[in-house]
């Protein structure tokens, strides 16, 4: 499978100038391939294809005085800037025809310099490399310094280069894994786990155990609050508010990086440990439309389900994702008698059948377990037919980071 790896690079003064540059290029040529089809919708006419915006966007352009600073940058860059207008029509066609899972998305729109983030892709045509003493070399940017924290699994097939909101700059390298290899980095094992997701503790294992939510944002809320009405202060378009925005994103960053950090090593222990996990589908939209809204994005329920997703089918494991209307809580896991919904304050509950004491949260992950029908056999594969290894992580220009965390 196809995963990315993403490093902290730290280009000089003059790199930061070619990395703008081309960041620029790059996004003159997405919008004016959108403004070549909103034209041609607009007259009646069919779309241009992708090799007709080529010639007429980036060979012709070149040409020409007013764009005759494409040639200072690789034209791989602006090739696949093309390719991301077209993947991003196709998606919009796709979401128009029912043929998308998720939500509906727009028609692609103009992008701005003043976007939170700014990339530029280079493929294997582009011909860039890692130089002996280990740095970064992409054409007509130059050897820049990477920091790196692991050995790349395999030979990188394309590498992003990416300006985040907090000015900070990663590459991004595409890899394909060996799927035996990784498999057999995780031994197999006979054990089985639930999962109930919460606010109260992050996590409730069937085995008992209770992993507390670190509330990332809550904790540097003081902070945050403190930099936001330090920018709101600022007069716009001053070099003061772009510094205090920084300070901001910067913050931001923090916070979402811990977070990340935080989900990954949980779900890699989960998956090493156990041999199938079961998990509820959890409405996060509808929670986060109430007052709890704060905590259910700061817990990151739907990035934590998503790491064990793609984990679970790289390392050979098998994930189950439950109905999110399943009676979990309502449910005695002892004599599986249903006892009706209870409020939230509502911790610990005796059942009126079989008078077991429950624990809310844990009496939840065993429901979870059992619903999943997760039975480990001697071998140590789970029997439970129809059991579906998640699908793949998919790797395009637009997803960053996936499993690595940066320094």
């Amino acid at each position: 499978m196809q995963l990315r790896y993403a490093f902290r690079v730290y280009p000089d003064a003059g790199q930061r100038i070619a990395l703008a540059r081309a960041f620029g290029c790059a996004r003159v040529v997405f919008n004016d391939a959108v403004r070549a089809r909103e034209e041609a919708r607009r007259a009646g006419l069919p779309f241009p294809t992708v090799a007709e915006l080529s010639r007429r966007l980036i060979t012709e352009a070149k040409r020409t005085a007013e764009r005759s600073w494409l040639g200072e940058v690789s034209a791989v860059v602006l090739q696949q800037s093309l390719r991301d207008a077209e993947a991003a029509y196709r998606t919009f066609f796709n979401s128009l025809k029912n043929a998308r899972k998720g939500p509906k998305v727009g028609a692609p729109g103009f992008k701005s310099r003043k976007d939170a983030r700014q990339s530029v892709r280079f493929t294997a045509n582009a011909r860039w490399s890692i130089t002996g003493n280990g740095r970064l070399n992409p054409p007509k940017i130059g050897a820049v310094k990477v920091k790196w924290f692991r050995t790349l699994p395999a030979v990188p097939t394309s590498v992003t280069v990416v300006q985040d909101a907090s000015g900070r700059y990663f590459a991004s390298f595409v890899v394909d894994t060996d799927p035996a290899a990784d498999e057999a980095r995780m031994p197999a094992t006979d054990r089985t786990v639930g999962i109930d997701l919460g606010l109260t503790h992050f996590a409730v294992l069937s085995n008992g155990t209770k992993i507390d939510s670190p509330r990332f944002l809550r904790r540097a809320e003081k902070k945050l609050k403190k930099a936001q009405r330090e920018l709101s202060g600022k007069q716009k378009g001053s070099k003061n508010r772009d510094k205090a925005r920084l300070k901001v994103a910067r913050a931001h960053a923090k916070v979402a990086d811990a977070r990340r950090e935080f989900h990954h090593q949980l779900s890699t222990k989960l998956i090493s440990e156990n041999q199938g996990i079961a998990v509820e589908d959890l409405s996060v939209k509808g929670l986060a439309r109430t007052r709890l809204a704060k905590s259910v994005h700061d817990a990151g329920w739907s990035a934590f389900v998503g790491m064990l997703k793609y984990k679970a089918e790289r390392y050979g494991r098998s994930l189950v994702t439950i109905g999110r209307f399943e009676p979990t809580s309502q449910t005695c896991s002892t004599c599986g008698v249903k006892d009706g919904p209870k409020p939230l304050n509502v911790r610990e509950w005796t059942c009126t059948a079989c008078g077991a004491v429950r624990d809310r949260d844990h009496n939840a992950a065993l429901n979870v377990k059992q619903a999943a029908g997760l039975a480990a056999s001697a071998c140590g594969a789970p029997v439970r037919p129809g059991a579906i290894l998640a699908q793949r992580e998919e790797t395009g220009s637009h997803g960053f980071p996936t499993e690595p965390r940066a320094a």
